[in-house]
């Protein structure tokens, strides 16, 4: 199994259900919030024009066009996904960021959160959003760490598949595309209240659910989180 399995992240993504169960676990995070990092890093460029892709339900677009004053267009390969957006109010479409649909040169900022290791072809969308950047515009990604919730995920019995893209490889290749980058890393904590809301998080991830029941363990649980923000540039 990979992350970036075409199959396995249609129908990861076909449904809100996993992403909520995955973002339910952050509610009680120590440290500073990889999000508004993100956020940030695109309020810096003061883009007037921002196309976020892998936007899923809309959240950070949605502050992106409240508090940045922006037009943002959202991209996403899940037509669910695209439907809560667009129930938002925001401006988003069924795509592809291996395949664009904008033309070159259209958007002062593109955003891809935790989205670019799930790309099958990771270069070649990559090479797509430097396309539809103007020049100086930026890329702001957003990945995680390999540690990033170890201590959890080991709990499946299953072993971790390696990130596409990560804190530890995600500078090299965006070098391959843009010209400078800069990374960004907001580590913290993670407290997860019960048993049963570490196997509701498990048992999220198509095709990497646990192996069988899990072992004894300690609650709260808490563990490591570790994400990285890159601001690649033009």
């Amino acid at each position: 199994m990979a992350l970036n399995d075409s199959r396995l992240v249609a129908e990861q993504y076909a449904s809100e259900r996993g992403l909520r169960a995955r973002q339910s676990i952050y509610s009680d995070a120590e440290g500073p919030d990889p999000r508004e990092w993100a956020l940030e890093a695109v309020a810096e460029g003061k883009p007037q024009r921002i196309l976020e892709v892998g936007g899923g339900p809309g959240e950070l677009a949605e502050r992106m066009a409240r508090e940045l004053g922006a037009e943002v267009e959202l991209v996403d390969i899940s037509e669910r996904m695209v439907e809560l957006a667009c129930a938002r109010g925001l401006s988003a479409r069924v795509g592809d960021v291996q395949e664009l649909p904008f033309d070159a040169e259209s958007f002062d900022c593109a955003v891809a959160a935790w989205m670019l290791y799930h790309v099958a072809g990771l270069d070649r969308g990559l090479a797509e959003l430097a396309r539809v950047l103007r020049p100086g515009g930026r890329l702001v990604a957003v990945t995680n760490a390999g540690s990033h919730l170890k201590e959890l995920l080991e709990l499946s019995g299953r072993a971790l598949p390696a990130s596409p893209f990560s804190r530890e490889n995600g500078e090299e290749i965006l070098l391959r595309h843009f010209d400078r980058v800069e990374r960004r890393d907001a580590d913290g904590w993670v407290t997860i209240p019960d048993r049963a809301a570490v196997e509701r998080y498990l048992e999220s991830w198509k095709g990497f659910e646990p192996a069988g029941p899990l072992p004894a363990f300690e609650t709260p649980l808490r563990v490591r989180r570790a994400s990285t923000i890159f601001v690649a540039t033009r």
